[in-house]
């Protein structure tokens, strides 16, 4: 991943947390004359070396490639929007795209025993579903159903050897550039928009320098 000095995110914790923020990512693998891609949910085990855990269909012919011992590449994206020069004070630039991105890439393994899959879906369950409070459980399942849901799926377990992030979030731009774009993506409203203007304002050189959008709102309506 091209990443400029101003744009490279080395904080291990972030990185972490930004994994665990947007945890469905890509998973990509080679197997010599294609570029395989399956779109996954990820568990981040950081309890020892930091390792990813996923799950797949046995159906899936990217996993001949996780068991050749090449290694794998697991992109998670987080929020990204298209940035107009016309919000900077200096305009003379051209528009850009400020985005989000973690690149964790090392040697999958895959999970075969019926225990360990299914101990990695409890967990995965554990994760996403149990947090919502609905009246399911994968232990309310019947024992057969659940034997054979098993027999279809294939874990994958990933050590994580290296860590990529970027974060290209107008670092090289000045301050009062910095504001006029969180200003106007914050007046837009779009989702990914108000997600990247409130990754801006977490910077430390932009604390105080740009009003609360509520703030803003108020002074508008004044």
């Amino acid at each position: 991943m091209y990443t400029p000095p101003a744009y490279a995110e080395q904080d291990v914790d972030a990185l972490h947390a930004f994994m665990r923020g947007h945890s469905f990512a890509s998973l990509i693998t080679f197997s010599g004359d294609r570029v395989n891609v399956t779109h996954l949910p990820f568990l981040l085990d950081t309890s020892r070396a930091p390792v990813l855990y996923t799950h797949m269909a046995r159906a899936n012919a990217q996993l001949a490639d996780l068991r050749s011992g090449a290694e794998a590449l697991v992109v998670f994206q987080g929020p990204h929007a298209f940035i107009s020069p016309s919000w900077y004070e200096n305009r003379h630039t051209f528009p850009t795209w400020n985005y989000t991105a973690v690149h964790a890439r090392g040697t999958p393994a895959v999970i075969d025993e019926a225990d360990e899959v299914l101990d990695l879906l409890e967990r995965t369950v554990a994760r996403y579903d149990t947090p919502l409070g609905g009246a399911w459980t994968l232990g309310g399942m019947p024992a057969e159903t659940t034997r054979m849901r098993m027999g279809a799926i294939a874990g994958v377990r990933i050590p994580i050897a290296t860590l990529e992030g970027k974060m290209k979030l107008n670092q090289d731009k000045s301050i009062a550039d910095r504001v006029g774009v969180i200003t106007a993506l914050e007046a837009l409203g779009e989702p990914q928009g108000l997600a990247v203007a409130a990754l801006m304002r977490e910077h430390a050189d932009m604390h105080g320098a740009v009003p609360s959008a509520a703030l803003q709102k108020n002074r508008t309506n004044a």
